[in-house]
């Protein structure tokens, strides 16, 4: 987890969340998160570049529309959607699964964790649980 004012636009992220790799990318004020593992081969997809989409409406004619939507896998450059997952190589081949992201404030909880002492004894971690002001003996 990042705060806000530590991710700028255009970064990405490579989280581990248990056993798996995500990618979590910023793109403008967006934010998405897919896995890092390219359905394709197994690379590193979240590590490849990151591309706008180039919109064409004749031979020779283009435009290059907007911020960075594509991700291309190192390995053999193959591309998926950053928002759907969906490749756009390959027939039939499966998209790379996202997840969702949420930006928000975190508020802080009416509850107070206790704590204890800890120290240690020759080989062995001991936590002090007697109450406070009690005689620990």
């Amino acid at each position: 987890m990042s705060r806000l004012d530590e991710f700028p636009p255009g970064e990405r992220r490579i989280v581990a969340a248990g056993r798996k790799s995500i990618g979590v990318f910023r793109v403008g004020d967006r934010f998405y998160a897919l896995n890092n593992h390219c359905p394709h081969q197994g690379g590193p997809l979240c590590l490849g570049r990151t591309a706008p989409w180039v919109r064409s409406t004749a031979p020779g004619d283009y435009r290059v529309d907007g911020d960075a939507a594509l991700v291309a896998c190192p390995w053999h450059g193959w591309e998926y959607d950053l928002a759907t997952g969906q490749s756009f190589l390959g027939p039939g081949e499966p998209p790379v699964r996202t997840y969702g992201v949420s930006v928000g404030a975190r508020e802080p909880g009416p509850y107070v964790v206790e704590t204890y002492p800890v120290h240690v004894e020759d080989a062995w971690v001991v936590v002090d649980t007697a109450t406070r002001g009690e005689d620990s003996t």
